[in-house]
């Protein structure tokens, strides 16, 4: 009996901890969509690569919502954040000194430019997930509570999911109008335009 209340314990902690993961990742997503639209800064391929990963990481934690928890959900979200990674570190080493005629892309949030964010938040759900596994370990009657256990933390996953889904839908629009079938630049959308 207090095995069974123990790991029911653990798996709300850690379906709790997965829902703030994602909770955050839809503000992050929300926060770069609402820069495009309502100030309209077109974001640059760099930066779109770096909405994929962090989408990535999200689809990771929703499967987690859908089923139950499994490290190989955990391991998708991690080659994510990986790749989100080494993808803001390039864009922040191309941009750590202007060339003439180049602008850094993007407007300032808190005085940091969106390629340096993603480094600080990649590194930081790097240590996230590397905190969960220190504190969770292997322990593998984790994945045997299903997330529907918790129904009402269920619920609130799944719309958090899907919302992500509909900026994701938004986003491949976009992406869509913005690159069209070619090279995609920050200079408009290409479809509205061509």
């Amino acid at each position: 009996m207090r095995v069974a209340r123990e790991q029911s314990l653990l798996a709300f902690g850690n379906y709790t901890y997965q829902l703030l993961i994602l909770t955050t990742f839809a503000g992050i997503l929300t926060a770069a969509m609402v820069l495009q639209y309502a100030q309209g800064e077109l974001p640059c391929p760099l930066c779109l690569l770096q909405r994929a990963a962090m989408f990535g990481i999200c689809f990771g934690i929703m499967r987690d919502f859908r089923g139950s928890f499994s490290y190989r959900n955990v391991g998708l979200s991690l080659l994510n954040a990986v790749f989100l990674l080494v993808v803001s570190v390039r864009q922040s080493l191309l941009d750590i000194y202007l060339r003439p005629g180049h602008a850094y892309v993007g407007s300032a949030v808190f005085g940091i430019h969106m390629p340096v964010w993603s480094v600080i938040i990649s590194a930081m759900l790097l240590m996230a997930y590397a905190l969960q596994l220190a504190v969770l370990g292997g322990d593998r009657n984790l994945p045997n509570v299903p997330a529907s256990a918790f129904p009402q933390l269920k619920r609130v996953g799944e719309a958090v999911s899907l919302y992500v889904m509909a900026l994701l839908a938004i986003n491949l629009v976009s992406v869509l109008l913005q690159c069209g079938f070619g090279q995609c630049h920050t200079f408009g959308y290409a479809l509205l335009h061509g």
